[in-house]
């Protein structure tokens, strides 16, 4: 990948809470190509978990492609403010998961993340629906 900046779309998806779990996401580079997807079912999750690890796997993934600076966008207002710094993670399921995240943002030279409504997150959604689908 010659792109070290890239744009993250995230989600993650829950049927229960908990239950079958799965995420959702894409990569882009910052002419909106896409760089890689991720579309897997994770087990048993609630789905603030379920929203978490669609983070981490989309970090990950970018990380291993030689990003450097990476904007995540996430149509989860509660982790994005935990991730921000605006919201405490309470949560003791949720507070590995954050830890996770600060580890791989700590890795890059650049990061933001950013709440956006689901209307503007359909690809990362229908990534983390298909796997539900096909985990199920």
């Amino acid at each position: 990948m010659k792109t070290k900046k890239v744009i993250i779309h995230a989600d993650g998806a829950s049927l229960g809470n908990p239950g079958a779990a799965a995420i959702g996401a894409t990569i882009r580079d910052e002419q909106g190509r896409l760089v890689a997807s991720i579309s897997r079912g994770i087990g048993r999750a609630t789905n603030n978990q379920a929203e978490y690890r669609a983070v981490i796997a989309a970090l990950g993934k970018a990380t291993k492609l030689g990003a450097e600076e990476v904007d995540v966008n996430l149509d989860s207002q509660l982790v994005v403010r935990q991730i921000n710094g605006k919201y405490r993670v309470r949560n003791l399921a949720l507070k590995p998961l954050y830890q996770q995240v600060k580890q791989l943002q700590s890795r890059l030279k650049g990061f933001t993340i950013t709440y956006i409504p689901r209307q503007q997150n359909i690809e990362a959604h229908h990534l983390a629906s298909m796997a539900l689908r096909d985990f199920c």
